[in-house]
């Protein structure tokens, strides 16, 4: 018997945006998925033999890496973070954008950073923090933080944040400015590269589907 096919997609905003893509791609999760009472995180859809789990977004590239899911949604900076090798990214899905910034009080804004040798930054992207200050020639102390990220300097935990940007206004509310763009995101479909040779006849058509839905959208636009 053929193995189920599992679609990892994260909760939260990008959800919203894939839906509508993951319907033109033919893949439309039971009623269920929708009712917010459910406590349910593994639903059934409407290809018989494939099936979607909803996790957190960082959540979703450990279960595609390792082969819990076969194919998932996941924004870029997820992929950049984990950096996993055992995963493909075939389609940009052109959905979910904000930007991986850097951000601190508006007092400090006007700082030297070429001047520094080492900073304490929070965030919850230690890889791609550490990266962006190592191209200056800077340590980077990183203090690991899950959410919440913008009270980090008001309380004295670091004077900088790395975290996503999308309007800006969250930094606003808590006194914080953005300095510096890390990198700009959108979601990509990922794939597990063993299943993808593997089941090549079930997900390489299914790959395309959300590629030709991408491009359907693009037109549109």
């Amino acid at each position: 018997m053929t193995a189920p096919l599992i679609i990892a997609v994260p909760k939260g905003r990008i959800l919203d945006e894939a839906l509508p893509l993951l319907a033109r791609a033919g893949i439309e999760p039971d009623a269920e998925f929708h009712d917010k009472s459910s406590r349910a995180l593994r639903f059934a859809t409407n290809r018989a033999g494939t099936s979607i789990i909803r996790v957190r977004a960082f959540d979703v590239a450990t279960f595609v890496a390792h082969g819990a899911a076969q194919i998932g949604i996941v924004g870029s900076d997820v992929i950049e973070e984990f950096d996993y090798s055992q995963i493909y990214a075939p389609v940009d899905l052109n959905i979910g954008h904000c930007r991986l910034s850097v951000a601190e009080p508006v007092e400090a804004a006007s700082e030297d950073e070429a001047a520094m040798s080492h900073v304490r930054v929070a965030t919850k992207y230690p890889h791609l923090t550490r990266r962006h200050y190592e191209r200056q020639g800077i340590q980077a102390e990183c203090v690991k933080l899950n959410g919440a990220m913008e009270l980090a300097p008001s309380l004295g935990l670091s004077r900088r944040i790395v975290d996503l940007v999308s309007s800006g206004a969250t930094l606003k509310a808590n006194g914080l400015v953005e300095t510096s763009v890390i990198m700009q995101i959108s979601a990509r479909l990922i794939v597990n590269r063993a299943a993808f040779k593997m089941r090549a006849g079930e997900i390489v058509p299914l790959v395309e589907a959300f590629r030709r839905a991408v491009e359907a959208d693009d037109a549109a636009a």
